[in-house]
């Protein structure tokens, strides 16, 4: 059994409807997803579904969503959200490398860049594994990821800035260091008001893209494409992201 890296990298989720509001302007993945399901209604499974930014907006639209998350106060705070519009999601809390839902689906997503929390090649394996398990023949995966711009995460970036939360004025401390080695950036903010002083911090592992192909063709996926955003734009060496769509084979 490998070590279950993800419970002491969680604090950045701590308070769930502050992290909701925060993100939930940002649409370019559901919309993403949207097109890609259509107009069929289906049964889907989210992976690290969070706070049902998108497992709500795609249950509205008729599809079934089992979603999961190791965090169980994320999920809470998604429950409420579908149950005051009478929505039916299974919501359960789950470690997506040990993903134990009664049902294969033809397709599975995971948003948010949460791949990074995957921090070993275990664990990345352990994941595909999962994945694997619970999807139909030629059944689709898509997630997204951060590219390692490697001029941008060798420099360490330290940084500090007053911005408002919850009403407050809040110096903001931030430090990002990227360990080579392991490939890990870990990312420290201290925040200190009239009010408050508190710390959170988060590893994100990142993945090469000549790496992730290797990882993929070892469990049995093909590449259907790789995407330098949400927006379909063309991948290069400088996109922010990897947008990754897999069929299993």
């Amino acid at each position: 059994m490998h070590k279950n890296e993800f419970r002491d990298n969680l604090s950045k989720y701590a308070n769930p409807k502050e992290y909701d509001e925060t993100y939930k302007s940002f649409t370019a993945d559901l919309e993403f997803i949207k097109a890609q399901l259509a107009e069929s209604q289906q049964t889907i499974i989210e992976l690290a579904c969070g706070t049902g930014r998108l497992a709500i907006p795609l249950a509205r639209k008729g599809h079934l969503v089992y979603g999961v998350d190791i965090d169980a106060g994320m999920l809470k705070y998604a429950q409420e959200k579908a149950d005051a519009e009478n929505l039916d999601i299974h919501l359960s809390v789950q470690d997506c490398t040990l993903l134990n839902l009664p049902i294969k689906t033809n397709f599975i997503y995971m948003t948010g860049n949460s791949f990074q929390h995957f921090l070993t090649n275990e664990s990345q394996d352990a994941l595909f594994v999962s994945v694997k398990r619970h999807l139909k023949p030629n059944g689709e995966f898509i997630f997204d990821t951060r590219n390692p711009i490697l001029h941008e995460l060798l420099h360490p970036d330290i940084s500090e800035e007053m911005v408002e939360i919850n009403g407050e004025m809040t110096k903001v401390s931030s430090r990002e260091i990227y360990d080579p080695l392991t490939q890990i950036l870990e990312c420290t903010s201290a925040y200190t008001s009239i009010k408050n002083v508190y710390k959170d911090n988060i590893k994100l592992r990142y993945t090469y893209p000549l790496e992730l192909k290797r990882l993929l063709h070892q469990h049995g996926f093909e590449l259907v494409q790789i995407y330098g955003s949400w927006q379909k734009t063309e991948f290069t060496a400088n996109s922010i992201s990897m947008v990754v769509h897999v069929r299993l084979k």
